[in-house]
């Protein structure tokens, strides 16, 4: 494997968006695979990690087979999309790494009623 691979919850347009920024940030066009949760290809690939489990956080797994879920994959994706690499290095800081776990539970947990408010704005 020579792509980081993303497992998202596909049916969360929220966590499918905030895909699409990161395939259209990514330093290098093949650096990031994008696999849904809800997939076949999931099923099949990482049978160890489950359905439910990757519909409540996004999982990494890195090429040399490290898997790294929610908050903890941020630097590591961050190190590979441009001009926002530099902010991986923040994280080695304890109080971002604590607010980044707190942030990011908060909008995982909330991020079907973040998304339908978004989307009714949008219409």
């Amino acid at each position: 494997m020579k792509s980081t691979v993303l497992i998202y919850d596909a049916e969360c347009s929220l966590c499918c968006g905030c895909m699409s920024w990161i395939k259209s940030h990514a330093m290098e066009a093949d650096v990031f695979e994008f696999i849904a949760c809800q997939s076949e290809e999931r099923k099949s690939r990482f049978p160890k990690i489950r359905e439910e489990l990757c519909r409540e956080a996004i999982h990494m797994v890195t090429p040399d087979g490290r898997i790294l879920t929610g908050d903890k994959s941020l630097p590591e994706i961050l190190r590979n999309l441009r001009y926002f690499r530099w902010l991986a290095i923040l994280f080695k800081m304890p109080v971002i790494s604590f607010l980044s776990f707190l942030v990011y539970r908060w909008v995982a947990n909330n991020r079907y009623i973040i998304s339908h408010t978004i989307h009714k704005h949008q219409s």
